[in-house]
């Protein structure tokens, strides 16, 4: 029996074509058409942080048929933006609305709690795609490589960062802000950030995405002086004007900067680039000139301070008698040699020590090898590489901090990631990448389903971003960031073991060995439509998924593409449509995008259109659309 509302379609609706008819059955002409029209190249992006998003958006702007799939090892996207900038800087985060863009594409897809190089290995991914872009950014810091950096009270700012932003990793670090002298080597932009928030009043952060344990910790600080150390001078300070004001602006705190830093330093920045012209000038007013009568009086009642030490570098972390705890750092005199960039820090023999129970070491972020197939330049914590191009290594590009070393800010990443996309379209049009057809995340499903990995969908995040949404109204927070891996799997609704066949849910049967089995071929498979639209017989190949239909199941397309999921086969139906096959060819696409439109229900919610429920209160004629792009999907090999 045909699925109620087919006889009101008609085949004149196909775009571009009218397929060919043999009786009532699809010809190998109109198959062979549906499989090689408008070939979607399967690309794979390695990182969901600002580079790999860039990434992807450039190459589903600039190719229309090109397929792009995510991997990111974290639980949830948006790598540095969320894991990385200070809470008290979201304007910096709204970049987040334009990657959600980029992930809610119908070409693009998202595939969470996946470890490259562990779940799946970087040569899978070659076999899977017709490209390759690792992004996945610098997420190890460098040590100091000195006696007492094991210490308790001793950490990396990017582990201090990861704990109060929220990553699930440093969730239990646990400082100790009992003491009342901090130290923070490094003097960039992330020195100043973990500054900024060991001496922000806890008041001026509730109202943050910051993580309400971090906060309470926060609330519970000693800490009253932060020195902020640095092995070179003024002239080499690697943060931004932006962050220097925003140090010298913050409440209930003061600048302590000594004058004899700054001598001479008037003459030497006249020929300077204007940027660092405009940080020194503000470093030499902050230091050398009386502040105005505002100013002072704010200053006076300030009860916590900060300050930078020049030409300083750390030689040892001093340790407590029992050997327990850090009590200080000893710092190694250096003074300059050298011009412009090519100055560097000579040990002048001198050393001083300098009191403090906590250090915070920001001396640089580092990438990691991915993969012992991929070249990796350890000294320089990058992968070799020609403007994206991995060398020697066809059809593996490159973008982000693993491309170029961790320095820049989010546009240079964009303008970085930009020129890997073109880089690799420009060679998937000289005809320089794979030919012919790659399976992509289908491929990579059947391996991670039986290594026992599940992914996360970007839908199973949107789920976890509307709770912590709610759980931080009650704060008046933007949100209240989870920290518990085992608990957001299980509010996300995603973690369920994932099958080879795209829309197979948890529950789903596999037949043994089929992650080892092929599709069966177009002409084995012998799908028809009878007369009036009516299903035909269906001849399967033995092990082919889904399994034959047991004698007396209904023949229904719909229901016999759904049949065995845990949800209602019009919400499948939904979700087989929007996991990528409307991308396989143009009447598919056809099929798919008419019909996921007819079948979406909308609802207002405070004014914004959402989708819910998909698959409910759906209109028919989508349903019908999707019925046809999925049982044609499925029984018709389009790759053949």
């Amino acid at each position: 029996m045909a699925p109620r509302g087919w006889r009101w379609w008609h085949w004149s609706a196909w775009p571009r074509s009218r397929p060919p008819f043999a009786g009532s059955a699809l010809t190998p002409g109109f198959r062979q058409q549906l499989s090689t029209q408008e070939k979607s190249p399967q690309i794979c992006v390695v990182g969901s942080g600002p580079a790999g998003f860039y990434t992807a958006q450039y190459l589903l702007k600039h190719h229309p048929q090109v397929h792009v799939d995510i991997y990111e090892k974290q639980l949830v996207p948006f790598g540095l933006v969320r894991f990385g900038v200070a809470p008290d800087h979201p304007e910096v985060k709204n970049v987040i609305n334009t990657f959600t863009q980029t992930a809610r594409c119908a070409r693009c897809a998202f595939r969470g709690n996946v470890v490259v190089g562990r779940d799946v290995t970087v040569p899978e991914l070659r076999e899977a795609y017709h490209a390759v872009v690792l992004s996945y950014g610098a997420e190890d810091h460098q040590a100091l490589g000195i006696p007492g950096e094991e210490l308790p009270g001793v950490f990396s700012a990017r582990a201090f960062v990861g704990w109060y932003n929220g990553l699930p990793e440093n969730r239990e670090l646990a400082p100790d802000l009992s003491c009342d002298t901090a130290v923070v080597l490094g003097q960039g932009n992330v020195a100043l950030d973990v500054a900024r928030i060991l001496l922000t009043p806890p008041e001026h952060l509730e109202k943050t995405d910051i993580t309400e344990a971090a906060l309470e910790v926060l609330r519970q600080s000693q800490v009253k002086m932060v020195w902020i150390v640095g092995r070179r001078g003024p002239l080499q300070v690697a943060f931004t004007i932006k962050e220097l004001r925003e140090m010298i602006q913050l409440p209930g705190t003061r600048p302590v900067l000594d004058p004899a830093d700054f001598l001479g330093l008037q003459d030497r920045i006249k020929e300077a680039p204007r940027p660092r012209k405009r940080l020194t000038e503000l470093l030499l007013r902050t230091a050398t000139e009386e502040p105005g009568l505002e100013e002072a009086a704010r200053q006076a009642q300030a009860s916590r301070a900060w300050g930078l030490r020049f030409c300083r570098s750390p030689q040892q972390v001093l340790s407590s008698p029992d050997g327990r705890r850090a009590v200080g750092i000893r710092l190694a005199v250096t003074r300059l040699e050298g011009v412009g960039e090519a100055t560097r820090a000579v040990p002048t023999g001198d050393t001083e020590d300098l009191p403090c129970g906590l250090v915070l070491s920001s001396v640089g972020y580092k990438s990691r090898p991915i993969d012992p197939s991929v070249p990796f330049d350890s000294k320089r914590g990058v992968i070799p590489n020609v403007e994206g191009r991995v060398v020697d290594v066809p059809g593996l590009y490159c973008s982000g901090w693993v491309k170029r070393g961790p320095t820049g800010v989010i546009t240079t990443t964009m303008a970085d990631s930009f020129l890997t996309g073109q880089m690799l379209l420009q060679d998937l049009k000289a005809g320089l990448l794979p030919s012919g057809p790659r399976p992509g995340y289908t491929a990579v499903q059947a391996l991670l389903s039986s290594r026992g990995v599940r992914p996360v969908s970007f839908s199973d995040w949107e789920k976890l971003d509307a709770e912590e949404v709610a759980r931080g109204q009650g704060p008046g927070k933007p949100r209240e960031k989870l920290v518990d891996p085992q608990e957001m799997l299980r509010l996300g609704g995603g973690g369920a073991p994932r099958s080879e066949f795209p829309g197979a849910g948890a529950g789903t049967k596999i037949p043994d060995g089929w992650a080892e089995k092929p599709r069966p071929p177009a002409a084995e498979v012998g799908w028809r439509l009878g007369p009036g639209g009516q299903s035909g017989d269906v001849r399967r190949q033995k092990g082919a998924w889904p399994p034959e239909t047991p004698k007396g199941t209904s023949q229904d397309p719909l229901r016999r593409a759904t049949r065995g999921f845990p949800l209602g086969p019009k919400a499948h139906l939904v979700q087989l449509a929007q996991q990528g096959l409307r991308t396989r060819s143009p009447g598919l696409r056809w099929f798919s995008d008419a019909g996921a439109v007819l079948a979406r229900p909308l609802t207002m919610t405070h004014g914004k259109t959402e989708e819910r429920n998909l698959g409910r209160r759906c209109h028919p004629a989508g349903i019908e659309l999707l019925a046809v792009a999925v049982t044609l999907s499925l029984f018709l090999n389009p790759e053949e």
